[in-house]
């Protein structure tokens, strides 16, 4: 639990703990699902203090960008599933954030959108890229260069959430159970692959799919797994 800020808005010290916490939940064997979700019932993360970004100058403003890029390649990399529950705002950095996600959902309530436009500034982390991917780069340019927020059926119409679901964080944890129960070896391998599809060669994305899917035959839980089916029980991974 990352101590609240109105709206749950990030500042250097707010952002600097979820990102030592994410770390720390990454390393960590035991941990076999992480879920995000904001403090209260109004927002997910309503943004970046702008307050404290008004008095950054440039390199400060970089540190910053640079430090919302660990937080969401955290997100993005670490070796298990990542849940967003967006229960209410998710603007700007928490858009963002969201995006890095491997699974997004939202309230039926869920705002979201890029604002950073009407700043006279645009999205520092991530933005540009993982809304393009998600969404396709219509959308993303039209959502990001005017700065418009969209509530959550068009967030879903376009990709940008993977369903609408109130409570939004039972749906979540759900979820997170159902995921929890596979082969973490295998989830990490399946990440792994699934995150170089839009990007680099699509012949060595190829040849990377079938080398990971040939690896995880040397595992435990890949034995557990295939005898389970063939005795018609449900597998009990060790993540081995």
């Amino acid at each position: 639990m990352i101590a609240a800020t109105t709206m749950n808005a990030l500042d250097v010290s707010t952002l600097t703990e979820l990102r030592d916490r994410l770390a720390a939940l990454g390393a960590d064997e035991e941990v076999r699902v992480v879920v995000l979700t904001g403090a209260g019932e109004r927002a997910f993360i309503a943004g970046a203090d702008i307050k404290a970004m008004s008095a950054m100058d440039a390199d400060e403003a970089r540190a910053w960008g640079e430090l919302g890029h660990e937080v969401a390649q955290l997100l993005e990399t670490m070796p298990k599933p990542t849940l967003a529950a967006i229960n209410g705002f998710a603007l700007g950095g928490g858009c963002e954030l969201a995006a890095a996600c491997d699974i997004r959902y939202a309230s039926s309530k869920a705002k979201l959108g890029q604002p950073e436009i009407n700043l006279g500034i645009i999205p520092g982390w991530g933005g540009t890229q993982r809304l393009a991917r998600l969404c396709g780069l219509g959308f993303a340019k039209e959502l990001i260069l005017t700065g418009r927020i969209v509530d959550a059926q068009e967030a879903l119409a376009h990709g940008l959430v993977d369903g609408i679901h109130d409570p939004v964080l039972d749906k979540a944890l759900e979820t997170a159970r159902t995921l929890a129960a596979k082969a973490p070896l295998a989830l990490a391998a399946a990440k792994r692959a699934i995150n170089h599809a839009l990007q680099g060669d699509h012949v060595a994305n190829l040849e990377r799919e079938y080398t990971e899917f040939g690896g995880l035959f040397a595992s435990e839980d890949a034995k557990e797994g295939l005898a389970a089916f063939i005795e018609k029980r449900e597998p009990t991974f060790s993540g081995r």
